[in-house]
């Protein structure tokens, strides 16, 4: 059906979307995605009103926008553009979010960052709504789509939030700082984790104490580190003392 829809006009896929019965449309929405051709895109781009369509369509595309594995940055382009300036349901438009930081994510890993002027505007459309998001729920969000989108220049955001944060915010943005490659945790990124972890500054959630950890254990540990977090298990709870004597076993192994 795919391989169809990638030899279709627009007029074609889009008469298919709008005369489609409702039960058959999330499919034609997903193929459409799949298909990503220009006249696919420009159909789903007339095709999807976010004022007006129900929720489950949009949610629909939306994740199948998030985890296509080899998105264009036309993709990104329709995405952003249906997100942009519209009043839209909360959950639609934190769901568009996050699907923006897993199109820039997946879109760098294809090595097309600097070459598409669409991937400055998703992380300018992230970052500028975690600089306005008041919220703690929407903080949430805004990390969530940057641990997607594996920015290095967006590491130290995370960890302003990782260390200052509320209690979910601190671990949306310590989850968001695992999913980066050893290469770019940094000194900088491993002093914020032991200070977390050894409740330097205030007390932390275990939940953000275990990721800090984890942060420290799996990207060159430094001996002291090891040591440290071990004698610290003695304090701890036997479930969280137990799952990091695992974790340094398995290291050691």
């Amino acid at each position: 059906f795919i391989q169809m829809l990638r030899g279709a006009k627009k007029r074609d896929v889009l008469q298919l979307l709008r005369r489609a019965p409702e039960e058959t449309r999330p499919f034609l929405v997903e193929a459409a995605v799949a298909t990503q051709s220009v006249a696919s895109l420009a159909a789903l781009s007339d095709f999807l009103d976010f004022t007006k369509e129900p929720k489950s369509l949009l949610e629909k595309f939306l994740y199948a926008a998030a985890f296509s594995p080899r998105p264009s940055g036309e993709l990104l382009h329709l995405v952003l553009d249906k997100l942009d300036g519209k009043q839209l349901a909360p959950e639609i438009r934190e769901t568009g979010i996050v699907a923006v930081g897993s199109l820039v994510g997946k879109l760098c890993q294809q090595k097309l960052c600097g070459l598409q002027q669409v991937v400055e505007r998703g992380v300018e459309t992230i970052l500028r709504g975690l600089r306005g998001a008041e919220e703690e729920a929407k903080v949430v969000i805004y990390l969530l789509a940057l641990g997607n989108a594996m920015l290095p220049e967006t590491i130290p955001t995370l960890l302003e939030h990782a260390e200052d944060g509320p209690t979910a915010v601190t671990a949306a943005a310590t989850s968001a700082l695992q999913r980066f490659p050893a290469p770019h945790i940094s000194s900088k990124v491993k002093q914020a984790m032991r200070r977390i972890f050894h409740q330097k500054r205030k007390s932390y959630d275990k939940t953000c104490r275990l990721a800090a950890a984890e942060i420290l254990l799996d990207n060159h540990p430094l001996p002291m580190d090891v040591i440290n977090i071990l004698l610290a298990t003695s304090e701890m709870e036997t479930e969280m003392a137990t799952f990091l004597l695992l974790k340094v076993q398995n290291s050691l192994r």
